[in-house]
């Protein structure tokens, strides 16, 4: 009786390693930017799959844009603008900077938030300065974690971001982008990129990519996504990621 049950649970263990090492490496990709160019946006929010979209606060198209991804089943996200180098000028609306006091600061995000309707998480847009800076990192992790289930992605444009550390200790679910898809506009650029996303998601298990409505991302997106699955890859929400850590 005592090996039966040795010998079953042996196998139980057996069987969920294996269908573990057999679940396919997971991609969840992010187009930021969104909120300025009309045609470009609603191509974007056509694109097949769970695709997510960030909004840049204020923008003229992001509410019309925000809604409609939303209607068709899209997550939408604030893509909220972060200084991103001393005597920087945001050039976007709603942007956050250095020298907010804590109250300009909250009243800042709060305006941001409202602006892009539907959004369920953040993410920065710049900010390659203001994510080094602890202080104002938790700043911004407590007016997510007063807005309930918000979660961020850190768009991580310096490895000298400490988002994610400061989103972990201030206890909200966080997690850092790994490609950007398009860092050029040329469809070469783009390509390489995507494949590169690919092998990293082999390597790690899963990969969060960030790209723009640009046409060459947009090309290239509506070509290879649907050949995403036979390919051997699983296509998910951002918020999937974020909440499996």
């Amino acid at each position: 009786m005592i090996v039966a049950r040795i010998c079953s649970l042996a196998l139980l263990i057996l069987l969920a390693s294996g269908s573990a090492a057999t679940s396919p490496p997971r991609i969840a990709i992010i187009i930021d930017d969104m909120g300025y160019q009309l045609d470009a946006g609603r191509r974007a929010i056509e694109l097949p799959g769970p695709i997510s979209f960030s909004f840049l606060p204020g923008s003229p198209r992001a509410h019309i844009l925000a809604v409609q991804a939303f209607e068709n089943g899209k997550e939408v996200l604030l893509h909220l603008p972060l200084q991103a180098k001393p005597n920087d000028e945001i050039q976007e609306p709603l942007g956050i900077v250095l020298d907010m006091n804590r109250r300009e600061f909250g009243d800042t995000f709060e305006q941001a938030f409202l602006s892009v309707p539907h959004a369920i998480g953040v993410n920065g847009h710049r900010g390659s300065m203001l994510t080094r800076h602890p202080g104002h990192m938790k700043w911004l992790m407590e007016e997510i974690r007063s807005r309930e289930n918000l979660f961020f992605v850190d768009s991580f444009t310096t490895h000298e971001s400490v988002a994610v550390q400061i989103a972990g200790e201030t206890g909200v679910e966080a997690r850092k982008r790994d490609v950007f898809l398009d860092p050029d506009r040329e469809p070469e650029t783009v390509a390489r990129e995507f494949e590169r996303m690919k092998r990293l998601a082999d390597k790690r298990g899963s990969v969060v990519a960030i790209g723009h409505p640009y046409a060459a991302t947009l090309a290239l997106l509506e070509r290879e996504l649907p050949k995403l699955a036979d390919d051997g890859y699983e296509l998910v929400t951002i918020s999937e990621l974020v909440r499996a850590q």
